[in-house]
């Protein structure tokens, strides 16, 4: 393994920046670049985003940037047809990509076309893409499946993730439409603006982890409405996975003002496993974490299309010289 990595930053929105102060505490990682549209913060100190003083990084709007990398991590948008042509020219490029598109987590069963040809395209370019994040990518989807490693047979796996999003930034408590009319709310559903994206490929990740032939993955939205609040305090979500007509996986998603954050994970089978995190994993901090912890991963993993189940465990990687 190398034992430093070339980083461009690509996307330099909340998440991007989250990502980015993470590399430049990183000794082993060299962070090379920063690549953003937005016209005011092209040609902008990375620092001065970031708030720490000037790092000597200048943010470009040239995805050409990606030539000087051995990874860029991607953080813009959620829907794969947003970011599928960005994805391709950073591949071009000769990059591997680490990307936070949520539809990317797991693109094969709702996405097929569009991850047969990222997957053609990284291959002859011989560099790996993969998607990462807190969820998909770990508390709802692979931290479950791992579970299952000591179920000598599984029934099913139920997962619940509540979210404070009065603890969040405010792009997060949009998305939960807080505030809205319920009419608005609604309208906000049928535009994509409102909502969570990412749990049904979180129900085709496990599915896929455990072999389970899912015929349909059904997806219900509805409002979350407080006594306390004027209008909506945010959206329960909840995906099922079916198998011959029986529900084998549940996962309900709720984000809202004013909840008891937590995680839950209910797996039945033999023996029967409940895991609970009181106050839950904060999002942002650990998508973050995980697209830089996945760096000397994907460095090294076989060219292609990859999800979270092809790659080795993905765990802390910063080195001794990292302080708490």
């Amino acid at each position: 393994m190398r034992e430093r990595f070339r980083v461009v930053q690509y996307g330099l929105g909340a998440i991007g920046l989250g990502i980015a102060r993470i590399l430049l505490e990183r000794p082993e990682v060299e962070l090379v670049g920063a690549v953003d549209v937005a016209p005011e913060k092209v040609g902008r100190d990375l620092g001065e985003l970031l708030g720490t003083g000037e790092v000597g990084v200048r943010v470009s709007a040239d995805g050409a940037l990606a030539e000087q990398a051995d990874v860029v991590l991607h953080a813009t948008q959620s829907h794969l047809a947003q970011v599928a042509p960005q994805i391709l020219e950073l591949v071009q490029a000769g990059a591997n990509v680490i990307s936070t598109c949520e539809e990317l987590a797991y693109p094969w069963f709702h996405h097929a076309r569009e991850a047969e040809r990222l997957d053609e395209a990284a291959r002859a370019r011989g560099v790996t893409v993969t998607g990462v994040g807190v969820n998909p990518g770990f508390v709802m989807d692979l931290l479950p499946v791992v579970l299952t490693a000591a179920c000598a047979k599984v029934g099913s796996i139920l997962v619940e993730r509540r979210v404070d999003v009065s603890r969040r930034r405010e792009s997060l408590r949009r998305k939960a439409g807080v505030g809205l009319s319920e009419e608005e709310f609604w309208s906000g559903i049928a535009e994509g603006k409102v909502g969570h994206v990412g749990l049904p490929e979180s129900v085709a990740l496990i599915g896929a982890a455990l072999g389970w032939p899912l015929e349909i993955i059904a997806d219900h939205v509805e409002p979350v409405c407080s006594p306390g609040l004027p209008g909506v305090a945010g959206v329960h979500q909840v995906a099922r996975g079916l198998v011959d007509g029986e529900e084998r996986i549940r996962l309900e998603l709720t984000l809202a003002m004013g909840l008891t954050p937590v995680d839950r994970i209910r797996i039945q089978g033999d023996p029967p496993i409940e895991l609970e995190i009181p106050g839950g994993l904060h999002g942002d901090v650990a998508t973050c974490a995980l697209a830089v912890n996945t760096i000397p991963i994907v460095a090294q993993a076989p060219p292609g299309l990859r999800t979270v189940l092809d790659l080795p465990p993905i765990r802390y990687a910063g080195s001794a010289r990292t302080a708490f």
